[in-house]
Formats: structure tokens, C-alpha cells, sequence
């Protein structure tokens, strides 16, 4: 896999994340259930990553060896990464730009 893959793969994968996440908040929302946002992003991204991964390896038919391993524990942990700072926290910077006025 090339890095210019792995990047567009982690892109994809991070925008993917915070839609299923926003998503799945609603749905907890309207439900009235608890739940931790960071735990959430995090599992969403895991599965998305693992999904995402594995479908790029089947539809190329990469051999999965070593360096594949490598760059698919890498989406693993750099889409939780970005998944942590997501959605809620572009929303909050831009409520902080527009001078406090809250964002529906």
C-alpha cells in the first residue's frame, strides 16, 4: 500500500466516523440513553477502520503481510485520533469564533 492510499484510506474513514457517530448520538439522544462521546468515536472508528481496511485488502487482493499489518493498526489508531477531535469540537471553535452564540 502506498502512503497517498493510506492517507486517502484514513480520510475516508475519519469522515465516515464522525457521520456514524453524529448519527448514533442522535439516536441515543431521542432514546434518552448515556453514553460517552470519546468512547463512542473511538469504538465507531475501530469497526470502521477494521471494515474500511479489510475491504481495501479484498478488493486489491494485497497479500496481508507485515507493512499491511502496520498501516492497518496505523488507520486503527490515527482514526481514533481524529475521531476524538471531530465534529463537536469544530462546532464548539466555531461557536467561540461567531462570539458565543450557540449552534443548533
Amino acid at each position: 500500500m502506498k502512503f497517498e492510499v493510506f492517507l486517502m484510506l484514513l480520510l475516508v474513514v475519519s469522515v465516515l466516523t464522525s457521520l456514524f457517530v453524529e448519527g448514533i448520538k442522535k439516536l441515543l439522544d431521542e432514546r434518552g440513553k448515556t453514553y460517552y462521546s470519546n468512547m463512542l468515536a473511538g469504538i465507531t472508528s475501530i469497526v470502521l477502520s477494521v471494515f474500511v481496511g479489510f475491504a481495501y485488502v479484498i478488493l486489491v487482493q494485497v497479500a496481508l503481510n507485515i507493512q499491511m499489518a502496520v498501516y492497518l493498526i496505523a488507520l486503527i489508531l490515527l482514526s481514533w485520533l481524529c475521531s476524538m477531535v471531530g465534529y463537536d469540537k469544530v462546532l464548539q471553535a466555531i461557536t467561540q469564533i461567531r462570539g458565543g452564540e450557540k449552534i443548533e
